[in-house]
């Protein structure tokens, strides 16, 4: 195998604080890594930096061969993305969303009608197709943002906490779709969730971030050795300890960093 993802001694401030302290790791070709962290430890801030969303304040990324600072075009052209907070655009239909943004990624108009036929028959949504997405319930909105990250065939999916506030069945129904991307195309997979259960289940391999910093990286079955736990959220728990985390570092990220792409000025 070999890395798909290679970051090196990545740092983020803001001002005086210290988003991302310092992390280095890889991801390989193919792997399926969860990154998990308390509220605020970096893990957002992490993959906005890694999808050319926020700029470095230090170290390198390298995403498919291509450094996210001197060639972030090339860069978004290799992943999709379904980002925590909902993206679609509710007063469109499903399939609008989808022609929109295979518009976006230059997918050639014929190529673009197969794929959206074939991603929401996928997701399981064609026969709602021409509906409005402001009809569909939370689940359904989740689903389209995955089939809609995929249009452009990319090679990565970064996923941030993909299944919060959706029910054990639906959690498990979008699961199911995202291990059988990778079966099936061998395309690399990374999310973030505070759902313990989906990462020992899901995962290859598990970072955790703390702090700003990355404290260990493992199979969850070596965690639990490392830990001498039985679960990994009892392995995780050892590891960051059991005190409540505030959001106040998260907040303080996304009210700095707005909204705008640093390379699309």
């Amino acid at each position: 195998m070999t890395a798909i993802i290679s970051v090196t001694g990545l740092t983020k401030k803001f001002g005086e604080f210290t988003a991302v302290d310092n992390v280095s790791f890889d991801v390989q070709r193919g792997e399926i890594l969860a990154f998990l962290g308390p509220n605020g430890a970096g893990k957002s801030t992490t993959i906005k930096m890694l999808t050319t969303l926020l700029e470095l304040s230090g170290g390198k990324i390298v995403v498919n061969g291509h450094d996210v600072m001197t060639q972030p075009f090339e860069v978004r052209k290799t992943f999709g993305i379904v980002f925590q907070d909902p993206s679609l655009d509710d007063e469109l239909t499903a399939y609008e969303n989808m022609e929109f943004h295979g518009v976006f990624y230059h997918v050639p108009k014929q190529v673009r009608a197969e794929r959206i036929t074939s991603l929401l028959k996928l997701v399981e949504l064609w026969d709602r197709k021409d509906e409005a997405v402001k009809t569909f319930s939370g689940g359904m909105k989740r689903r389209l943002e995955i089939a809609r990250g995929l249009i452009h065939h990319p090679k990565i999916l970064f996923l941030d906490e993909p299944t919060l506030g959706l029910d054990p069945q639906t959690r498990n129904h979008l699961w199911d779709y995202i291990i059988k991307l990778n079966n099936d195309e061998n395309m690399t997979i990374f999310f973030t969730t505070h759902y313990m259960e989906e990462a020992e289940r899901v995962a290859h391999r598990i970072a955790i971030i703390d702090h700003g910093k990355i404290i260990t990286q493992g199979t969850s079955s070596e965690l639990k050795k490392q830990t001498k736990t039985k679960s990994l959220e009892e392995a995780f728990l050892k590891l960051v300890g059991h005190s409540i985390r505030d959001e106040s570092a998260s907040a303080m990220d996304q009210l700095r960093m707005g909204r705008r792409m640093w390379g699309g000025k």
